[in-house]
């Protein structure tokens, strides 16, 4: 057989039976010609070119070998046929010959093809050679010694004969149809079973995305029977933020010949009674004509291949997650490198420049009172650097987890009362005024009592600092479910939903309304955050701009301690403004 049709079983099946039939039948006649020589003796004229034509249906199974034309062969095989019936009935009668019924059988064998060109092409050799018979013989251009033949026997032989080979061909008719079932049935059930051992899903759908077929890969991928997803069903599960993404790429592929790849969110498990879970996929699909697989339905459709793709999305935004974190140390050095170059230069500037003016005390001639104001302001100064330097060593601690907590029980009231006493003063000269509203019988806290302090005056140093003259401060606390709440609330700028997020970042500062950078490290958020987190409670922000900010502070009866490391790692508390509401209602 020709290379060309090995890898095809049915076409190789035809040229098989094609060459082999030319083959049998030529080696047979001449295996015999022998013993017909020796039992007859010289053969007679028709006989001799019987004989000679034998050979051309093996020449006709080379051709088809060495060049595959397997349509040409064909038609070249129903010639030589023909010219042989037409010899033999132009000898034996005309067109009452006994070879003429083998005529009909010219366009019955070119069905083995399985080509409407062949069998078109033997049709009009067939109908050429009948024609040619009854024109020669009406013309007498036939020889007219039929009686030498015997009719009745040469009938009975060329109808027998030509029966005979009829049913040879429809029996090679039949086998080959046989074989082309199998074949289908064979490549059915190997893409049957590849769809069935896939992981991706397969799915057929038409111009409107509605899905004709889902392989059964669909019942692993999302929980639900295929059957479930034929129809609107599938597309009824995609993220209604996706629908539209999803519908253009199958309306694209739809129209185009080229690939089409979209990435959507699917909903997982059923679509009600359950609270919704999505999974990120990635659908493959493109065009093909329908009426290749199915002659009652035409156009054009959309085959796709979904495969889940949640781990590669959650490893993208893991790198999205470690790209932010990235630009937020970046910005936190930023912010670190200015904060302190201006929180330090400032009293350093004023330690510097009043020591030189007490070092000139006697050519400046400084009364004892003008002595004693600078070395306060140095005094000042000193302090607000010992103060910049220790919140940086408290941040410090904290996230290399070298802050350890003393837990010892104490009334929380006292401790805010003696906080908002020491910020009495500077509330004071900032026009705000501080209030307090401690629910009655409290229990005693289990904490460290200095931390705890530490974290009260830090926030009431903020509220303070961040609300305008005329404003107030409002600190609450009470008991909730087995935990001690405390909300310090001011009136002051407020802060962006943007910038929430980042509360207790280090030397995280956020700017006013009027965009006039305030004093301060940054620090003070972070340091009770990293605090309260290692007594097993939580810190939530609320804030809208220009109306204040309200801080919730959420500590356990008794202190739950946590590693500071692990303290450091929780993110700020996001809350709704609600917060801030109740704490208003409750003053």
């Amino acid at each position: 057989m020709h290379p060309s049709v090995r890898a095809d079983p049915l076409a190789a099946a035809r040229h098989r039976a094609f060459i082999a039939t030319r083959l049998v039948g030529g080696l047979v006649a001449f295996a015999i010609l022998p013993v017909y020589l020796a039992l007859n003796g010289a053969p007679a004229l028709i006989e001799a070119i019987i004989y000679g034509w034998m050979i051309v249906p093996v020449l006709v199974a080379v051709y088809l070998s060495r060049t595959g034309a397997y349509e040409r062969a064909h038609v070249l095989s129903t010639a030589a046929l023909a010219s042989l019936v037409a010899l033999i009935a132009g000898a034996t009668g005309g067109i009452t010959s006994f070879a003429v019924p083998w005529i009909a059988v010219l366009p019955l064998e070119a069905t083995l093809s399985a080509s409407r060109r062949v069998v078109a092409a033997t049709t009009v050799i067939a109908l050429a050679t009948v024609l040619g018979l009854w024109t020669a013989q009406i013309l007498g251009l036939l020889p007219q010694n039929y009686a030498a033949f015997d009719a009745a026997k040469l009938g009975l032989l060329g109808a027998f004969s030509a029966a005979l080979y009829a049913g040879a061909v429809a029996f090679g008719v039949c086998t080959l149809s046989r074989l082309g079932e199998r074949i289908a049935l064979v490549g059915e059930a190997r893409y049957h079973l590849l769809a069935q051992n896939m992981t991706d899903v397969i799915t057929r759908h038409g111009r409107n995305a509605a899905v004709t077929f889902v392989s059964p890969a669909a019942e692993v991928l999302l929980g639900v029977a295929a059957g479930e997803l034929v129809g609107h069903r599938w597309f009824d599960r995609v993220h209604v933020a996706d629908r539209p993404t999803f519908l253009t790429a199958i309306a694209r592929a739809a129209e185009r010949d080229t690939e089409v790849s979209v990435e959507y969110r699917l909903r997982r498990g059923p679509l009600a009674g359950t609270e919704a879970q999505f999974i990120w996929v990635e659908t493959r699909c493109h065009a093909f004509d329908q009426g290749a697989m199915d002659m009652r339905d035409t156009g054009r459709a959309v085959v796709a291949v979904t495969r889940d793709i949640s781990d590669r999305k959650a490893d993208a935004l893991a790198v999205e997650a470690a790209r932010a974190d990235a630009e937020r140390a970046n910005d936190a050095k930023s912010n670190f490198l200015a904060t302190v170059s201006h929180e330090l230069r400032t009293p350093l500037n004023a330690i510097i420049g009043f020591s030189e003016m007490l070092a000139q005390e006697r050519e400046a001639g400084f009364d004892p009172a003008r002595r004693k104001e600078y070395a306060g302001v140095i005094r000042d100064s000193g302090e607000h650097l010992l103060a910049v330097v220790n919140g940086i060593l408290d941040v410090s601690r904290i996230e290399s987890g070298n802050f350890a907590i003393h837990p010892e029980p104490f009334s929380l009231v006292p401790l805010i009362e003696s906080c908002r006493d020491m910020m009495a003063l500077k509330a004071e000269q900032a026009g705000v005024a501080l209030k307090l509203d401690l629910a009655a019988g409290m229990p005693e806290l289990v904490a460290d009592k200095r931390a705890i302090r530490q974290v009260l005056i830090n926030l009431l140093s903020n509220a303070v600092k961040f609300t305008a003259r005329g404003g107030s401060v409002a600190v609450v606390a009470r008991r909730e479910r087995g935990e001690l709440v405390f909300f310090v609330t001011d009136t002051g700028i407020g802060i962006a939903d943007t910038d929430i997020a980042q509360l207790g970042s280090p030397f995280f500062q956020v700017r006013s309304s009027y965009d006039r950078p305030y004093e301060g490290t940054g620090l003070g958020l972070s340091v009770v955050k990293g605090l309260v987190e290692l007594h097993g409670g939580r810190v939530e922000f609320a804030s809208r701009i220009g109306e204040g900010t309200s801080v919730q502070v959420r500590l356990p009866l008794v202190a739950v301690p946590a590693t500071a490391a692990t303290a450091v790692e929780r993110l700020p508390s996001r809350s709704d403004f609600s917060l801030r509401d109740k704490v208003k209602r409750s003053a």
